[in-house]
């Protein structure tokens, strides 16, 4: 007997990056967590949390949190949208445009949680392949004219960054919504903010989880045009950000100077990293986020994540087309990085 529609039998779930269970010891290096403490000021206003904020609902709308990102991106607040994480917001989009009949399209290798949600809501998705230098496949992109078109930059798993040239054809010339994934913002060259107030199809999807070091708090915002928000607004949940959350996000991201800082520092031990890396024989591809792609000399992936393992040291590992001879790695402390190429040194 089933008790669940025919797509959910037949779909796989996403699988999230291992969490080690507690009291267990690892360098984790799987997720693309900031290896770096959140903003002092941010920690300050969870401590000093009162209690008539949990025994009240909080506000649905977020608005201190949008009055603090405002400011930080010089938009008014009726441009910004919250959610649970930016994977809400991508929940939100797919549940507003996605159904039968309905195309999703995004370049492949990228987050597959895209095609995650598209099945959930029974539309189709078209997986336009990246070439092997991952660079946008524009034209394939702009033929297949989906409903709503994921693209993100920079992407993971490649790290790779996509041209605001490129991104910017995509929203002149796609019929649908243009969703631009800038998770990894805060660790790359350029950002495509100023496409919102040139095209009402685009939506920027940021998240305070990577650049911020709030993966555990949930919270994600976009920036759109207000009349597409007002939409997504329709499907969301009345109060999908908890009262703790929004607070110490908004002093998160109103102290830009502590992220900035922490970014640079994680930027410099990327390329440190790289450099060790190649040195070892890998591959590496260029990367503006927070972890690197690499593929071992012998392409033996999957042996030498389980071996790291083994000893401690958590990776990831993607059993999918492309991706099987590749590893995404973490950024991690210098200490951590140091670890981890020693030990790699030793397996190889």
């Amino acid at each position: 007997m089933s008790y669940f529609r025919k797509s959910i039998h037949e779909m796989s779930g996403y699988v999230p990056g291992e969490q080690p269970g507690t009291g267990t010891r690892f360098i984790k290096l799987n997720s693309n967590e900031n290896p770096y403490p959140p903003s002092p000021k941010a920690l300050q206003v969870l401590r000093e949390i009162d209690g008539e904020m949990l025994r009240r609902y909080p506000d649905p709308t977020a608005k201190n949190f949008r009055l603090a990102a405002s400011k930080v991106f010089g938009v008014p607040d009726d441009w910004i949208g919250v959610g649970n994480g930016s994977d809400d917001l991508l929940n939100l989009i797919v549940r507003a445009v996605g159904e039968p009949g309905k195309q999703v399209v995004y370049p492949y290798p990228t987050y597959v949680l895209y095609r995650t949600l598209t099945q959930i809501q029974e539309a189709e998705f078209i997986e336009v392949p990246y070439p092997e230098d991952y660079q946008l496949p524009v034209g394939l992109l702009i033929a297949a004219q989906g409903a709503v078109t994921f693209i993100a930059s920079p992407n993971s798993p490649s790290g790779t960054a996509v041209s605001i040239a490129d991104l910017e054809k995509l929203a002149k010339e796609l019929s649908g919504i243009l969703v631009i994934d800038e998770a990894y913002v805060d660790f790359a060259e350029a950002n495509a903010l100023e496409l919102t107030k040139k095209y009402g199809n685009v939506i920027i999807l940021r998240t305070l989880s990577k650049g911020y070091s709030l993966a555990g708090l949930r919270l994600g915002f976009c920036i759109a045009n207000p009349e597409l928000l007002a939409q997504l607004n329709k499907v969301k949940d009345s109060y999908n950000v908890d009262a703790i959350a929004y607070a110490v996000a908004a002093s998160a991201i109103a102290d830009q100077d502590y992220k900035i800082a922490n970014a640079e520092k994680i930027k410099a031990s990327r390329s440190k990293l790289a450099i060790s890396f190649k040195e070892l024989g890998f591959q590496v591809w260029p990367s503006q986020t927070n972890f690197l792609l690499v593929r071992p000399p012998q392409g033996d992936a999957e042996r030498i994540y389980q071996t790291l393992k083994a000893r401690g040291i958590l990776i990831r590992y993607f059993n999918q087309p492309r991706l099987t001879d590749k590893l995404r790695i973490t950024v991690g402390t210098e200490e951590q990085n140091q670890i981890l190429v020693k030990t790699l040194t030793e397996i190889l």
